[in-house]
């Protein structure tokens, strides 16, 4: 049975406020109510006649808000409209994902930090910029936790641990809304994609997803739950179906789950014309059939495809869709405009000074890279570079790139502004240093070797050659999955070629997501995973690369060894025959004498490339005192992990401390790790500092058999340490109360 839909308005805006919006809603009417539920898009080139139909349209009240207005005059030219039609200003939103004019690394980059403080930052100093031209609404941030490599939204994500993409898509959110809805240069946040996207089958964009609630509960709804506790205004529904049903339909999902038990109180705009693509998904039969499925499932505003504006009245009209479910949309999104203050300020006013690409934003912008660049390997010290590197070969075909290391939905960003990891190594190194650049390949898709020459001459003659290889921003992001993870192109050849020139190479790989480098890591000294890291991003590996600041970055994914591993993540089931992690080959048994048959591959290592929460420092960290703060722990009482750790190499580092707990025996099976909590210190040589995790029962719990959610009392093994394989370790025992 589906939630009944509660008449009362949300208790979040002032008493005078939540009188308007009633007094509002009463006197719309149908034709005007069903102009707010829909939104609409401004082509980038508008013509005359299209400007002024749409023009005309606003002042009959028959659009309630516009995607992909990027331009003050004209988001005030349909504004004005608005408010001299039906008096209900427009809401304007706007793919803002990581960074508007100032680009920051993309969110996966972002995870990696393992600092969610940054994270808010980043989307508040995004949300100034975008205000600035009159932007409302931002479609971000995207808490779709994902195991899925291939899948080209796994940028725009944080990885594959509910706890990461849970606590940075809060931070995100209060960083866009600001101090509170409406605040001088906030936006609206929308949490995305509802629900599972990340789930899509074989990493394919769009896919189905086929996910049992139980997993549904305990991986991809607490992102959104934290989301919604954190105050997200709105929510976006997936493409996806799930289990069956698309999520443009799905009425236990959006109204009886987002809307009842999480208590979301904002509204739920769909994703570009997901509505109408519910007849191609073999939904619905026609628009008609469009309209009366999404407004019953409880999608509050249409984006893109017209369903409502065409047929929600009759809909309405026949008692198909109850005005009391229209009534709950219209109050959804009205609230909304309330809460940024819109019926107060429609218009945005030109500013004396622009705070785009503000010192403060490109030096917040340089850190954030910083703290995202993870060290995969480090032979023999090659690493940081020595300051009588004089002669630097730099080579690949994203090295003086200024627009592909921005990353995916980096459209508004200023290509002007990028800095070029060859500018900022010549500007570091001065005229007294030479760095020469040979691209080796035209761009990072071609296979066209003639360059392959000229890099290795250039190569043989330098102290060290930087290698930066990688993938575009075209093919990462939306609709840009892959069915390889190697290195596009001749980059692998490349690579293999100059690395017999016997001169010691730093690969330094910008993607989008996790990428096969098995064959890489034989030719390099060392390898620097930089992902697209922004505006500042050549700057940060410079900083990083010459030891100005220690890597500090962590993997929020695991990185297969190959693509036939995946799905691979770090919190899998034991199994029955877990394996060992080394087999590899034919077992030596068989079905009667089933000796080292466990699950596990012949051809391959069973094991990551990297593990999750993986990432090197010029330093070493030792784990030691991991203590409980009682051996037996009642349910209803909280509790502390603790371990010390010690920076015992010659080298200040920074460190990310990651708290891992197994559930020995559950009603259902555990996983055999769960990460629990995380926290980033930075220690000087010889230093020893006690990280400290507070514990409950909550961050025990998980769906049982039916689906209650709760801990269970028994026995936990407690692991604390630089990532996923942790080995320091305590355990506990949970008693009922």
């Amino acid at each position: 049975m589906s939630q009944a839909i509660d008449p009362e308005p949300p208790e979040y805006l002032p008493r005078s406020r939540i009188d308007r919006v009633e007094r509002l809603l009463a006197e719309l009417t149908l034709a005007d109510k069903i102009g707010q539920m829909t939104q609409a898009t401004m082509p980038e080139q508008v013509e005359a006649a299209e400007r002024e139909r749409l023009l005309s349209l606003v002042r009959e009240g028959k659009i309630g808000s516009f995607l992909n207005v990027a331009d003050r005059e004209l988001r005030n030219e349909l504004q004005s409209a608005a408010m001299e039609g039906r008096g209900i200003p427009l809401l304007f939103g706007r793919d803002v994902i990581h960074g508007f004019r100032t680009i920051f690394p993309i969110p996966l980059a972002q995870a990696a930090s393992f600092d969610p403080g940054l994270a808010r930052a980043a989307a508040g100093v995004a949300a100034h910029e975008a205000s600035e031209i009159g932007i409302d609404w931002t479609f971000a941030p995207m808490v779709d936790v994902t195991r899925e490599p291939r899948w080209g939204r796994v940028a725009e994500g944080y990885g594959e641990d509910p706890l990461v993409a849970s606590r940075f898509g809060a931070a995100v959110v209060r960083g866009f809304q600001g101090a509170g809805p409406g605040a001088p240069g906030s936006v609206a946040a929308c949490a995305k994609h509802y629900v599972a996207y990340g789930a899509a089958e074989a990493g394919k964009e769009y896919n189905t997803t086929w996910v049992p609630e139980r997993l549904l509960r305990d991986l991809y709804l607490p992102p959104f739950r934290a989301c919604v506790d954190a105050g997200v205004m709105t929510v976006m529904c997936g493409f996806n179906d799930l289990n069956g049903v698309p999520m443009s339909a799905h009425r236990w999902a959006l109204r009886d789950v987002l809307k009842g038990e999480l208590g979301f109180s904002g509204f739920v705009v769909s994703d570009w014309t997901s509505l109408r693509e519910m007849i191609c998904h073999g939904n619905c039969a026609d628009e008609r059939d469009v309209a009366f499925a999404s407004a019953r499932a409880g999608v509050d505003m249409e984006m893109v495809s017209t369903a409502y504006a065409q047929h929600l009245a009759e809909l309405v009209a026949f008692g198909k869709v109850s005005l009391a479910e229209v009534d709950d949309a219209v109050r959804r999104i009205l609230t909304v405009k309330h809460q940024l203050g819109l019926f107060e300020s429609p218009y945005t006013k030109v500013r004396a000074v622009s705070v785009a690409l503000a010192k403060g934003h490109l030096d917040l912008a340089r850190e954030v890279a910083r703290a995202s660049l993870v060290l995969l390997k480090n032979d023999s010290h090659c690493l940081p570079l020595r300051a009588d590197h004089r002669h630097v070969a730099l080579v690949g075909p994203l090295a003086d790139d200024p627009h592909n290391p921005l990353g995916t939905w980096s459209f508004d960003g200023d290509r002007r502004a990028s800095v070029t990891l060859l500018a900022a190594l010549r500007e570091r190194l001065g005229s007294g240093a030479r760095v020469e650049h040979y691209p080796g390949v035209p761009d990072a898709r071609s296979t066209d070797v003639s360059g392959f020459d000229a890099a290795l001459a250039g190569v043989k003659q330098a102290d060290v050659a930087i290698v930066v290889l990688g993938e575009d921003a075209n093919i990462s992001g939306e609709c840009r999955s892959r069915a390889y993870l190697d290195l596009p192109g001749a980059q692998s050849a490349l690579l293999e070629r100059l690395a017999s020139a016997g001169t010691p190479l730093v690969l330094v790989v910008m993607a989008g997501r996790p990428l096969t480098l098995d064959r890489e890591l034989a030719h390099a000294q060392a390898v620097l995973y930089a992902w697209h890291p922004g505006t500042m991003g050549g700057p940060a590996i410079a900083d990083v690369l010459f030891g100005d600041v220690p890597p500090s970055g962590k993997l929020p994914i695991s990185f297969p060894r190959t693509v036939g591993q995946v799905p691979i993540y770090y919190n899998y089931k034991n199994t029955g025959r877990p394996p060992k992690g080394t087999e590899r080959g034919v077992p030596r048994g068989t079905p009667l004498d089933p000796v080292d048959m466990v699950a596990s591959y012949l051809d391959v290592e069973v094991t990551p490339q990297f593990p999750f929460g993986f990432g090197l420092s010029y330093t070493t960290f030792a784990y030691s005192d991991v203590r409980v703060s009682a051996k037996r722990v009642r349910l209803s009482e909280r509790f502390e992990v603790s371990a010390k750790v010690t920076n015992v190499g010659e080298r200040a580092g920074i460190e990310v401390v990651q708290l891992y707990l197994r559930d020995r025996v559950g009603s259902v099976t555990r996983p055999v790790r769960e990460l629990k909590g995380f926290e980033r210190i930075s220690l000087e040589p010889g230093e020893s500092r006690v990280v400290t995790f507070p514990l409950g029962a909550d961050d025990l719990a998980f769906s049982g058999p039916d689906l209650s959610v709760g801990a269970e009392p028994g026995w936990f093994d407690v692991y604390v340490g630089g990532d996923s394989r942790a080995e320091a370790s305590d355990a506990f025992e949970l008693v009922p109360d």
